[in-house]
């Protein structure tokens, strides 16, 4: 882990976001969407009497599709309703109608949910004003913008850069040299933020930018991230 955290000497100009997990967050509003249509669907009538183990398995199921869907193996509506599909057949519910349903009202709830992870709203506040600040993210571009709606902090950022937009995922270098592009920004004036290691991170190092890794979790790894931090407030000592 990087603990040097004084200010850097380097000239940041552009601080470029992830969204879920980052600042967004994704595992508590994931949970309470599937909470409510867990009762909505009466699912314990259903053949899935515990909540919680039903939520364990939707999470295996939707980091696995979304490897996939990254890796350009399934498509984004194959991804949506399938993780959905998946977890009921764990609890031997053979209902495809019924996951379509589930994914569509997943879909409509999820973005309107609004918990942030914890000092993401401070760490923005302290940035607002003394850098242009963007996102890019692998998620779909309406329930991003939807997603920043809700929450209340669509207004600190000036590009909304999805895979959508930019016909690229993370950790692709095309995403990040779009991202550039459409924000008139130059590499050695940018950083990107993010909680994924493989993803965020190690396609921004192969992009040429500085990194800042967010590792909640004390997650092991071998990468070189330019700082490492366990909480978003320690990011205020950089920037």
């Amino acid at each position: 882990m990087t603990n040097d955290l004084r200010p850097t000497t380097k000239t940041y100009k552009h601080l470029f976001f992830d969204l879920d997990h980052t600042l967004w967050d994704f595992d508590k509003n994931s949970e309470a969407t599937l909470r409510q249509l867990y009762r909505e669907y009466e699912l314990d009538k259903r053949g899935i009497p515990d909540f919680d183990e039903m939520y364990k398995v939707y999470v295996v199921h939707n980091d696995r599709l979304w490897e996939r869907y990254r890796n350009g193996f399934i498509k984004r509506e194959e991804l949506r309703w399938k993780r959905m599909w998946h977890m009921l057949l764990d609890f031997k519910v053979a209902d495809t109608s019924l996951a379509h349903e589930i994914s569509t009202a997943y879909l409509e709830i999820l973005p309107t949910q609004t918990l942030l992870v914890p000092h993401a709203k401070e760490l923005l506040d302290h940035c607002k004003g003394r850098y242009e600040m963007h996102l890019i993210t692998n998620g779909f571009e309406t329930t991003q913008r939807l997603k920043l709606q809700y929450s209340g902090i669509a207004r600190y950022f000036t590009h909304l850069i999805t895979s959508e937009k930019s016909n690229s995922m993370k950790p692709h270098r095309d995403i990040f040299d779009f991202a550039l592009n459409i924000s008139k920004a130059e590499a050695e004036h940018s950083i990107m933020i993010g909680d994924a290691i493989d993803i965020d991170i190690l396609g921004a190092i192969n992009a040429g930018w500085d990194t800042a890794y967010y590792n909640p979790h004390n997650v092991p790894h071998n990468r070189k991230p330019t700082y490492e931090v366990k909480h978003l407030e320690e990011l205020m000592g950089i920037f």
